[in-house]
């Protein structure tokens, strides 16, 4: 599943009050000191939502990113890609799969920007740098007057990787539930979003069209498959540039020893091949580093646009960060 399955006990979990300030702040990842610019009103979602421009997409990217930690050194010291156009927001940054798309980015030379409730974490994820290569701004996807068109100024990519826990458990603390997050807050986001994106690429979990059938009516007994099925129909729904990735149940990570160069070196072991499929028919695992590498290749192929994919790992070699061999494993995906 594309969540953290905890089977806690349902009694005795708090909902803290949590209250969100009204307007993002800009904050430096080196400081962490919020600034204070006059923002704009939020956007209308309904004027959001109405038509919008397909712009083409850009090549794909071809910078190795994960490596494993027996890599050879002299791979190691190569020099950074020359930079990328793009301007990468990343919603959901500090998360298991987001944490590893950041790192990536980085790895990568891609310009990116991260939406975050605390952006301390910023800093304790991905070290101290420099703003022209992370941004980080405060907001939460929950309330909708958060998402001020600031946030989204220069964006030309989007992916969500939002999620919380299927089960009760403390991250559900402070409202923190499948319906805020899986729906509320997916539908907040796609409703804020430009007309400019070129695409967003929002993670989601197989099963979410089975939700009443079992055993995928055990996992969404406190409706989180059922609140991503209806995030994925809004953003369908919305007109933007779309690609969705229907993740297995999530393996490797989320890594807690937060530095830059950990999660660079994460590997994925023995299970690195890749298999893909459409239509919610795939059932297993899959590794985050393999789920991050495929929301950044899919903001570049051009055929992935309004298009959903289920993704598993297995045993066996893998596509690596090599754009060519994911563009052949989207197409198998399409012709199964």
């Amino acid at each position: 599943m594309a969540t953290n399955l905890q089977l806690l006990p349902i009694h005795g979990f708090p909902l803290s009050s949590w209250k969100c300030p009204k307007y993002p702040q800009r904050v430096p990842v080196f400081s962490l000191q919020p600034l204070n610019p006059p923002p704009p009103p939020p956007p209308s979602p309904k004027s959001i939502l109405s038509s919008r421009r397909r712009a083409s997409v850009a090549h794909a990217v071809k910078e190795e990113v994960i490596q494993s930690p027996n890599s050879d050194p002299a791979l190691d010291s190569k020099t950074s890609p020359p930079a990328s156009s793009k301007l990468v927001l990343v919603v959901g940054g500090s998360g298991g799969v987001g944490q590893l798309i950041v790192a990536s980015l980085l790895d990568r030379n891609i310009k990116s920007r991260l939406l975050l409730r605390d952006p301390e974490k910023a800093t304790s994820l991905f070290g101290k740098q420099d703003e022209e290569t992370l941004q980080v701004y405060k907001g939460d996807t929950r309330n909708l007057e958060d998402l001020n068109s600031s946030i989204f100024e220069g964006v030309t990519h989007v992916i969500c990787c939002t999620g919380t826990t299927a089960f009760p458990s403390k991250r559900w603390d402070g409202d923190n539930t499948p319906e805020k997050v899986d729906w509320e807050g997916v539908r907040n986001l796609v409703s804020a979003l430009p007309s400019s994106l070129k695409r967003i690429v929002l993670v989601s979990s197989v099963g979410v069209t089975k939700f009443n059938e079992l055993p995928w009516s055990i996992m969404n007994l406190f409706g989180v498959l059922k609140y991503k099925k209806m995030g994925e129909d809004f953003l369908c729904s919305s007109g933007l540039p779309f690609t969705i990735i229907r993740a297995g149940r999530l393996t490797d990570g989320p890594y807690t020893s937060y530095d830059l160069n950990t999660l660079l070196k994460a590997t994925a072991g023995q299970r690195r091949a890749v298999l893909m499929g459409q239509g919610d028919k795939l059932v297993g695992e899959v590794s985050r580093i393999v789920v991050a590498e495929a929301c950044i290749q899919a903001l570049d192929i051009e055929f992935t646009e309004g298009k959903i994919y289920e993704i598993n790992s297995v045993e066996g070699d893998g596509p690596g960060s090599d754009p060519q061999k994911w563009q052949e494993l989207f197409k198998t995906a399409e012709a199964k």
